[in-house]
């Protein structure tokens, strides 16, 4: 397959507190307004964004960028659309590029939607008649026919990045560069996009996907790449790759305790006190799939009689939920209260996990919420036969089956018999 993108040494520097050389006029002003700053110079500390970063992606490849808030995903993106130069390196791009790196990006606000259409189209090369063709479905998919002749500077940020990504995806460029812009749009827009993109790279274009919904990575990208502090983490496959991201990024809680009572979650109704997974195994033993656990919290309760319940919600690290409970409904002493919840084995698949919790006042009103109060994680346990693979779902209860015959051999050896 032929290589269309290639880096090799990338590197980018920069400096905090330092004014960009924005030309001779804007350093006058800067001297006027500050002559003895100007003279001493602005205190300078310099940072890499990015630090010796080499990838390489082929024709038709889907490429994630993965790491947390200023791990340089988007400087990268920058680089390779040409909008930064690199301070070290070299990248080299074969092919027509479009780049969705922030709302809007290539629009003129001035133009209207059906102006700026024509406007990038033009920019990446296509002739007018292959615009005209296709603009009934950049628009369609954009859902904005009524207001396609409205300058996109009155536009919300949801309708300009709509027609930025449907202008991008539509009208074929070689290689695709897309941020986290796609945050942008409602849920229904989103699963629009990615699998608009998904019908583009079966097409044979390219596609540099960032972002952190890690369960569209993972089904999206064939490749991944981890940036952390400006540097490769690991490249190669994206399923390992994220799976590596994940475990790397969990930490095991099974245990959280507030001592200090003022201090703790909550307000002058309810307080948390501790939550626990207790897993139902010897000591130091891992949680596999078929390790029985319970869950207890523990809260204050300041106002006698007051009817309480524990909602919990068990998440996924990819923020999907597993599955949900729900205590008992009962009025609750004042005093410390305990509920404990029990997870049977063979029940959650392999995957880490987190627990939310709500307390909840007469069955309907949420008095406190803590986030991610715990987490753990769930390894296999002995292989299946000769499955070696994981098991798909959140959850993988073992169920009751029942496997019986309904006809007796001698009565099919009858039919077959007849048949011939």
């Amino acid at each position: 397959m032929t290589t269309v993108i290639q880096a090799e040494g990338l590197g980018k520097r920069y400096r905090r507190g330092l004014h960009v050389d924005a030309g001779l006029r804007h350093a006058l002003e800067r001297f006027v307004r500050s002559p003895w700053r100007s003279l001493r110079g602005a205190k300078q500390e310099a940072f890499w964004a990015l630090k010796d970063v080499s990838l390489e992606v082929k024709e038709g490849e889907v490429l994630g960028l993965i790491g947390r808030n200023g791990a340089g995903k988007t400087t990268l993106l920058k680089i390779l659309s040409r909008i930064t130069r690199p301070t070290e390196g070299w990248a080299e791009i074969r092919g027509r590029v479009r780049s969705l790196l922030e709302v809007g990006t290539g629009f003129h606000p001035e133009l209207t939607g059906r102006e700026n259409t024509y406007l990038s189209g033009s920019i990446l090369g296509m002739p007018r008649r292959e615009i005209d063709r296709k603009f009934d479905e950049i628009v369609a998919f954009a859902e904005i026919d009524k207001f396609i002749d409205t300058p996109v500077k009155h536009y919300s940020s949801g309708m300009y990045m709509r027609l930025a990504f449907s202008v991008a995806a539509h009208l074929e460029p070689e290689i695709l560069l897309v941020d986290e812009v796609l945050a942008v749009g409602d849920a229904s827009f989103q699963r629009k996009c990615l699998g608009k993109m998904g019908d583009v790279s079966k097409e044979g274009r390219t596609i540099v996907f960032v972002s952190h919904n890690m369960i569209a990575l993972r089904k999206l990208c064939t490749q991944a790449v981890w940036l952390d502090g400006g540097e490769v983490v690991e490249k190669g496959d994206a399923g390992s790759v994220i799976d590596h991201y994940m475990q790397k990024n969990t930490e095991m809680n099974l245990e959280t305790v507030w001592e200090d009572e003022p201090g703790a979650p909550g307000n002058e109704r309810v307080r948390l006190r501790s939550v626990r997974v207790i897993p139902q195994t010897d000591p130091g033993e891992p949680i596999t799939v078929h390790t029985p656990l319970q869950i207890e919290f523990t809260y204050w309760n300041y106002v006698p009689d007051t009817t309480l319940n524990v909602s919990m919600i068990v998440n996924t690290l990819e923020e999907v939920c597993a599955f949900a409970s729900i205590s008992d409904f009962a009025p609750r002493p004042a005093g410390l209260v305990r509920h404990t919840v029990e997870i049977p084995g063979d029940f959650l698949n392999t995957d880490s996990y987190y627990v939310n919790l709500w307390i909840v006042k007469d069955a309907s009103t949420g008095i406190l919420f803590k986030e991610n109060a715990v987490a753990f994680e769930v390894i296999e346990g002995e292989v299946m036969g000769h499955w070696y693979g994981r098991m798909p779902g959140a959850v993988r209860p073992k169920l009751k089956w029942k496997s019986e015959p309904i006809e007796s051999s001698d009565l099919v050896s009858t039919q077959r018999g007849q048949q011939t």
